[in-house]
């Protein structure tokens, strides 16, 4: 049982950073201007700039709709495992398919953060990552 209170905890530390980076994240988006580019020529130019699959929206509409919803998937993610680890662990830790998707959603925002993002989130995802990837591993000697 103990095994699994440890496997617990650590997808409960996985989950609580990505909620906590999807909610800054949804914050930023929509909250002041940290996510604006420092180049204000540039965020004008996305305002007045269609894109080529479509001219129904901005480069700028674009920007603040792929952030938002970015960052509310990262919460949905953080939501659900936490509410596995916390409420439904025998579920969780019994379900290959739970617990693969969860390692493939976390390697992929792995490789993205480190090719795209900066380091605070990134290092968040890492952190995240590596919670996960152990509770995985604890989880599987029990």
């Amino acid at each position: 049982m103990i095994v699994l209170d440890i496997a617990r905890v650590l997808v409960g530390i996985s989950a609580a950073v990505i909620l906590f980076l999807g909610s800054a994240h949804i914050l930023f988006t929509f909250k002041g201007n940290r996510l604006d580019p420092r180049e204000p020529g540039l965020k004008q130019s996305m305002m007045n700039s269609t894109l080529v699959i479509s001219n129904e929206t901005t480069m700028w509409k674009t920007w603040i709709g792929f952030n938002g919803t970015h960052g509310a998937g990262a919460v949905l993610f953080g939501l659900l495992y936490g509410y596995f680890a916390l409420v439904q662990s025998a579920l969780l830790f019994s379900s290959p398919f739970l617990l693969g998707t969860g390692m493939l959603l976390l390697s992929f925002y792995l490789f993205i953060g480190r090719t795209y993002f900066f380091s605070i989130p990134y290092r968040g995802i890492v952190v995240s990552f590596a919670s996960f990837l152990a509770a995985v591993l604890v989880s599987s000697f029990s």
